[in-house]
């Protein structure tokens, strides 16, 4: 009896699997060791959920979370849903553009709107200066809560709006027209017929600014102040300069961990409970506004794109402003800030982004085309199992992975702490979903038969998959490609945990120097970093000939 001999598939699912079971399953399974487990006798303890549950000083940054999150998400689905209905009912000029720019302020990392935001309405901000020239008026800056939800909801409302304008794209606009028939007026519509039709997309949206917002720490970092978040407490438990505490930092992350799990599958089942087909035989075509609503619409569109690029404008402006001690403007343009960050001998923030961004990209590519190629085309019980496994990273909040890889290869057999390759992995198991994704809808539409008609002619699968497969799905790949590009350049969560002064990247760099209020080479770093992504941008639009993302 011979034994079958295993596929060059098995052997890739198999290394695999391994590969993320090392960097994702292994680091998360001893965060929650650490968390129930006394570091003195090795003794299962629940003392440090006792600690945080039995001190507000602790449970009190979890409520902050989800205050901020609550209100951020409603702010967001509150601009981003009037938003994608305006653009898709009527014609508004150079709303192409528009499109775009909401992208792009999507795409842009949130600390930096923080700290654009100082930069126009902290204490010594230009907004804020022109405010307390009027009588009677003392205005302290947006530190705090609101500060937090402003930055937040601005970040987060192009989400909805993706969201939404995509299934306004699939809507039948006969259903609309019928009601308009039987004398339903346009409030009325919108409320009864539309709302309920995006009500999916705009859950599913909506849940995922919430996870986004719960777990960032950058934005409140930098304006809470005395308002501390629980992402925030993490950082601090675990990176601070004095009482740091690794178990009690280990149990902070398990909860944070629980809370986004609870909501990722929240959203999945509810994306199941309310899915339904829905054909666009007659889409949605724009009309021309006239009137009150044209006035209306033209304000509320131009003026929100506005707001929320301020933010980029402002970094782009400032980076070309002289400064004294790198915190005071003297009113002079100069070149001076980006002569402090571009020739600075000790620099290699920027040139670590770009390296360890393209050697990220390089294995996202590669696996994401294998796994993708793997659960679509040879399903089985590991490839779904490794399905899974790869939206974990994307699900986890970046400083709980941070923390775990630091944990886990701080010591022993494999130590990689401080190195270039820990933040790789990194980035790679983070930003892969983007590709995978945009692979498994091209492996969707290609049909399995060109890859029977390359075998039947004596080339073998792999073949068959190097040369049929690969070259036909490379377009899409590489979309998804350039989507994980720039948000992992734009990644700080992990990178700040992970990072030593040789590995320090834009992300870390920017932090530090907003940090040290040294803000002239803050915008100069900011600058680069917004124009690498504005140019990415233009090339996915490029590559996929449509200017026009929804999800």
């Amino acid at each position: 009896m011979s034994l079958k001999k295993p596929s060059i598939w098995m052997a890739f699912t198999l290394v695999i699997l391994c590969f993320f079971v090392l960097f994702v399953v292994y680091p998360l399974f001893l965060i929650m060791y650490q968390s129930v487990v006394d570091p003195v006798n090795h003794q299962l303890t629940l003392d440090y959920f006792t600690k945080f549950f039995g001190r507000k000083f602790y449970w009190s940054t979890l409520v902050n979370s989800f205050s901020v999150t609550i209100c951020s998400t409603l702010l967001a689905a509150l601009i981003g849903l009037p938003m994608a209905y305006l653009l898709r009912s009527y014609k508004i000029p150079a709303s192409k553009y528009v499109n775009i720019l909401i992208v792009i302020s999507y795409l842009s990392p949130p600390f930096i709107g923080a700290y654009a935001w100082i930069q126009l309405l902290g204490r010594n901000g230009f907004i804020t200066q022109l405010i307390n020239q009027l009588p009677g008026i003392h205005f302290g800056g947006i530190y705090g809560f609101a500060g937090i939800v402003l930055v937040f909801s601005l970040q987060s409302f192009p989400l909805i709006y993706m969201y939404v304008s995509g299934a306004l794209k699939n809507m039948d606009s006969s259903l609309n027209e019928a009601a308009e028939s039987l004398g339903c007026g346009a409030f009325d519509r919108v409320r009864q017929i539309i709302l309920p039709l995006v009500m999916p997309s705009l859950l599913a949206g909506s849940l995922l600014v919430f996870m986004r917002v719960f777990s960032d720490f950058g934005t409140p970092m930098l304006i809470g102040e005395g308002y501390k978040t629980f992402p925030v407490l993490i950082y601090t438990q675990f990176m601070g300069e004095v009482s740091t505490d690794d178990h009690f930092a280990a149990s902070l992350c398990v909860i944070v961990v629980a809370i986004t799990l609870f909501l990722f599958f929240l959203q999945r089942m509810m994306a199941k409970h309310y899915s339904y087909a829905m054909t666009a035989l007659k889409p949605m075509q724009p009309v021309k506004a006239k009137g009150m609503e044209k006035i209306a619409s033209y304000l509320f569109v131009y003026g929100v794109c506005f707001i929320a690029m301020l933010p980029q404008l402002t970094v782009i402006f400032t980076s070309f402003l002289e400064t004294v001690g790198g915190a005071v403007y003297t009113g002079s343009f100069s070149l001076m800030n980006y002569e402090n960050t571009l020739f600075a001998k000790d620099n290699s923030s920027i040139f670590n982004t770009y390296a360890f961004g393209l050697a990220a990209i390089v294995f996202v590519v590669v696996l994401g085309i294998l796994i993708s190629y793997l659960t679509v085309r040879k399903p089985s019980m590991l490839t779904s199992l490794l399905d899974t496994l790869t939206m974990f990273p994307y699900i986890i909040p970046g400083s709980v992975l941070g923390i775990a890889l630091l944990s886990s290869f701080n010591s022993g057999l494999i130590v990689l702490s401080g190195t270039a390759l820990i933040i790789i992995i990194s980035l790679t198991i983070r930003r892969m979903p983007y590709t995978i994704r945009s692979s498994t809808a091209i492996i969707g539409q290609i049909s399995p038969s060109v890859e029977e008609a390359a075998v039947s002619l004596g080339a073998s699968e792999f073949t068959s998959f190097r040369k049929v497969m690969v070259p036909m799905m490379l377009p899409g790949v590489l979309a998804g490609a350039i989507m994980s590009w720039i948000t992992l350049i734009s990644e700080l969560s992990s990178s700040i945990i992970l990072y030593t002064q040789s590995t320090s990247t834009l992300t870390v760099a920017i932090y530090a120097e907003v940090i040290r209020s040294n803000f002239g080479n803050a915008a100069a770093y900011s600058t680069i970093l917004t124009l690498t992504s504005i140019l990415s941008l233009l090339l996915f639009f490029k590559l996929t000939k449509n200017e026009d993302i929804s999800v």
